[in-house]
């Protein structure tokens, strides 16, 4: 018996029973829908996470204080020091030492309660210097940023996020207005265009004011502690010679001979990036795996559908071997109506969730919220294909097997 002649047998027999078949490729349906929507949530995901992170910067360089050394040679921790200075500043700008970056800026941090007229709201506050938007990739949308001079006159100005201005302004115009942060009267001079938010905070939900100011009028005691050093590289290319240019300077600067002494620490863009890639392909495969075990509770499914018809079909199979038909012929025949079973239910279950994943996004309880776009991938839909088969063919060895291994004469007088 030739290929095309299995076929033709094997769907025969499942059309014989189309209720019973349409059942059998149900569990398969559902278990490859279910595998090829997680994997599009983790898909989506995994883009989602890439492109917010990707807003941010993909040349840019952060620099932490880190007590390495501590007290006692004890690590006090990832950030807890202020061992950065804008002497270090100054330095990492310096094109002699460090060709490969562009710029970079020191960043103090405060919070505080922001008022305008009977408006209330709150957002962190950042002190830093006039190449803010050079470094950050901001882009100024309504009046200007504050210069170098505003910078050494300790001048009380501001230059809002859109989200800020929203909250606080409404449909007025914020230039030249007169907000007030922790009671301090501050001056808006510019709106920064939107860059919208993201899992690690929304980029439009910024305050920015002089580094100068911020120590004189809201941080206090604190004093003028720089928190970090965002740098930018010239490319995304060239970020880790500038990280070795980086740590080159302020270990000189600080008298460190050993980086693992280091009062400092450097993360970049890519490395956020790297270690979120990391989390989402975990992400995805977990989603995967959990929805595989709907595939084989449909392989099963499958095992047990072939065990009855082995049984219903014991006369038949009887005939077949009492006229000539081999054992292969047999075993052949069963699996391939196996595979056909999972395969038609997976060809279905790929379709119903890829139909599945391109409505999502415009449901109102999905579309209002940050659920990320599920993206079905063409790698994901093909090997969710070949499993639903491999599955048809693992669950119908055993009834094929069966079927084949029977004695015609034992089989002619089954009832």
């Amino acid at each position: 018996m030739n290929l095309f002649e299995a076929l033709r047998m094997a769907g025969n027999g499942l059309l014989a029973n189309r209720m019973r078949s349409s059942l059998t490729m149900l569990g398969i349906l559902i278990g490859v829908t279910a595998v090829i929507l997680l994997v599009a949530v983790g898909n989506g995901a995994s883009v989602q996470i890439n492109a917010q992170i990707q807003s941010l910067g993909a040349n840019v360089i952060y620099v932490y204080p880190s007590n390495a050394k501590g007290a006692g040679g004890v690590s006090q921790g990832f950030g807890t020091g202020s061992s950065l200075t804008q002497a270090d500043v100054d330095a990492i700008n310096s094109q002699q030492d460090a060709p490969d970056v562009v710029a970079a800026i020191p960043i103090t941090q405060t919070g505080g309660q922001i008022t305008y007229g009977n408006q209330n709201y709150f957002a962190p506050t950042t002190g830093t210097t006039a190449a803010f938007p050079q470094v950050r990739d901001y882009q100024i949308a309504e009046g200007s940023m504050f210069t170098d001079d505003d910078v050494t006159s300790d001048h009380r100005v501001v230059v809002l996020g859109q989200t800020v201005v929203t909250n606080l302004f409404g449909s007025t115009d914020p230039i030249g207005q007169t907000i007030k942060i922790s009671r301090q009267s501050f001056r808006v001079i510019g709106v920064f265009a939107s860059k919208g938010g993201t899992g690690f905070g929304s980029q439009d939900n910024v305050v920015v004011a002089p580094i100068t100011t911020v120590w004189a009028y809201l941080t206090g005691a604190r004093g003028k502690v720089i928190s970090q050093i965002v740098a930018s590289a010239s490319s995304a290319s060239t970020v880790s010679a500038a990280e070795t240019e980086i740590t080159a300077i302020l270990m000189n600067r600080h008298g460190i001979s050993d980086a693992s002494q280091a009062d400092f620490q450097l993360q970049s863009q890519q490395d956020i990036l790297n270690q979120a890639t990391s989390i989402a392909a975990v992400l995805t495969l977990v989603l995967g795996a959990i929805a595989g075990i709907s595939l084989v509770v449909g392989g099963i499914g499958i095992m047990n559908i072939m065990l009855v018809t082995v049984t219903e079909r014991t006369r038949e199979i009887g005939i077949r071997k009492a006229i000539g038909a081999r054992r292969r012929d047999i075993l052949v025949q069963f699996l391939i109506e196996a595979m056909v079973l999972s395969g038609l239910g997976g060809a279905l279950g790929i379709t119903v969730g890829a139909v599945l994943a391109r409505v999502a996004p415009n449901v109102p309880a999905i579309a209002s919220s940050s659920f990320p776009t599920p993206v079905v991938s063409a790698p994901s839909v093909v090997l969710a294909f070949c499993v639903s088969v491999a599955i048809g063919l693992f669950f119908g060895i055993y009834p094929a097997n069966r079927a084949a291994r029977l004695h015609p004469i034992e089989a002619l007088r089954y009832e």
